[in-house]
């Protein structure tokens, strides 16, 4: 269920294609719980689905770009994604009317940051292991606290800032001498990480101006400009098994994208949140079948310290949001 709203999480991220175009209603985003109505066990079962449908994409993608341009290959997964984005649009209007922005500017930024992340993660696939690629994607929550400062105004206690250097100091473990090699794959990896969560921070700036649908227009077209202005400049003539290897990334995005949607609509983003951290054991089962490759005990203790640091976030954000709903009084001491 899309709908307009003045809150809109991107809580979710797989392959750098964002869940943030979701929104939730402005009770379950103040509150953080779940509202009447709400069917949390389906909620859980569909984000747990989705998150094997992103996992499958990422896989395939990584293939792609093994022989293709990542930037061919980001221009037809836009082509796919913008296709969705702009049909979930104009079930719900006019196009022309879902692009009267009240912040224009701000809109075409989250589309560019947007595409620089697509660019980046799909150039961190040829060369970084899926498993280690998406243990480095779980920090971009904490690059969300942030970022969230200077952008939004936020002031972040002493608590979230811990949790952020925490998160850090994880996926440093992964990057550690020995670790993976430090070429400019982990660059690209942190890098989309950052652009991310700046364009997530965006998002919830404009969520309080414009509506999703305008939000989601912007997006799509964007995107769409920019990644075929420049993936036609790399395009190389693709066999049958490589058109078919991008149908199915292109399937599995837009379904990846409906079954978040159906997800967010069923229990509130709080609750959801957490199952997608199940994103790293099977990034780390398919990066075993599929390219042979084991993430070492090392780089795994660094995955769980970035996923504890978020979830400990997350739970203390929950906490804080129920208090407030509930007594309206703030958590004694600092955060």
């Amino acid at each position: 269920m899309i709908s307009p709203g003045p809150e809109w999480p991107g809580v979710f991220r797989s392959g750098a294609w964002p869940g943030g175009f979701v929104a939730m209603s402005s009770e379950t985003a103040r509150t953080g719980g779940a509202a009447a109505g709400d069917n949390v066990s389906a909620g859980i079962t569909l984000v747990l689905i989705s998150v094997v449908v992103f996992g499958i994409q990422d896989a395939f993608s990584k293939l792609l770009v093994q022989d293709y341009s990542p930037f061919q290959i980001a221009m037809m997964r836009y082509w796919g994604f913008a296709a969705f984005s702009l049909y979930l649009v104009v079930r719900k209007g006019p196009l022309r009317q879902a692009f009267a922005s009240r912040a224009p500017l701000w809109q075409i930024l989250r589309g560019v940051l947007l595409v620089a992340d697509i660019w980046l993660f799909a150039l961190a696939l040829k060369t970084v292991p899926l498993a280690e690629l998406q243990a480095i994607s779980l920090v971009y929550p904490l690059l969300v606290t942030l970022f969230a400062i200077p952008l939004l105004g936020e002031k972040v206690g002493p608590f979230r800032l811990g949790a952020v250097v925490v998160g850090f100091l994880g996926a440093m473990i992964i990057v550690r001498p020995g670790g993976l090699p430090l070429d400019m794959g982990v660059v690209y990896a942190i890098a989309s990480c950052s652009f991310y969560a700046i364009y997530i921070v965006l998002t919830r700036k404009v969520g309080k101006l414009d509506s999703t649908a305008t939000s989601m227009a912007y997006t799509g077209v964007v995107g769409l400009v920019m990644t075929t202005a420049v993936g036609v400049f790399h395009w190389a003539p693709m066999d049958g098994r490589g058109l078919a290897m991008v149908a199915v990334v292109m399937i599995t995005t837009c379904a990846a994208h409906g079954l978040m949607i159906k997800a967010l609509s069923l229990a509130p983003a709080s609750v959801l949140q957490p199952f997608s951290y199940f994103s790293l054991p099977w990034a780390i089962f398919l990066s075993y079948v599929i390219f042979s490759h084991l993430i070492d005990p090392v780089s795994l203790i660094g995955a769980a310290v970035i996923a504890a640091a978020g979830l400990v976030v997350m739970a203390r954000e929950r906490l804080r949001g129920s208090v407030s709903a509930g007594a309206e009084t703030p958590l004694p001491g600092k955060e």
